[in-house]
């Protein structure tokens, strides 16, 4: 990682959160939504340049059964720079000091070059991930 980029182990502010997901082209999520739900993360990291916060990561679910990856943003202008691995680093880094082995860690891949790096495979024909957006 270079100087000027910061791991912070903590989600970000609901307000950057939601900022993150929309300029990274992720789904909108609703500001009041992300004040309640981020604290409830199993654990989140973000990656601080001159003080903003241009990445995300986190992890959500029961802490110990299963455990989902989530909410993997960029800030396009810093992509290309190795940011997503290192948010990738942090949480394994975390699952392997917390998960139970045979834990059940998912994720949505929009990126799945990314996340195979990781040992992550896709579950299909076994598997077909599902997804419903609540209201």
């Amino acid at each position: 990682m270079t100087a000027e980029y910061t791991v912070v182990e903590s989600v970000p502010s609901a307000e950057d959160f939601c900022r993150l997901r929309s300029i990274s082209g992720l789904s909108a999520r609703p500001l009041e939504a992300a004040k309640v739900g981020l604290p409830r993360s199993c654990y989140g990291v973000h990656i601080l340049w001159q003080g903003v916060p241009v990445g995300m990561g986190r992890i959500v679910g029961d802490g110990a059964l299963n455990f989902e990856i989530v909410d993997i943003a960029v800030d396009p202008a810093h992509q290309g720079r190795g940011l997503g691995r290192m948010i990738m680093e942090n949480i394994i880094l975390w699952l392997d000091r917390n998960a139970y082995k045979g834990s059940y860690v998912t994720l949505i891949a929009d990126v799945p070059e990314l996340y195979a790096k990781f040992g992550f495979e896709l579950v299909r024909p076994e598997s077909e991930g599902m997804a419903r957006i609540w209201g």
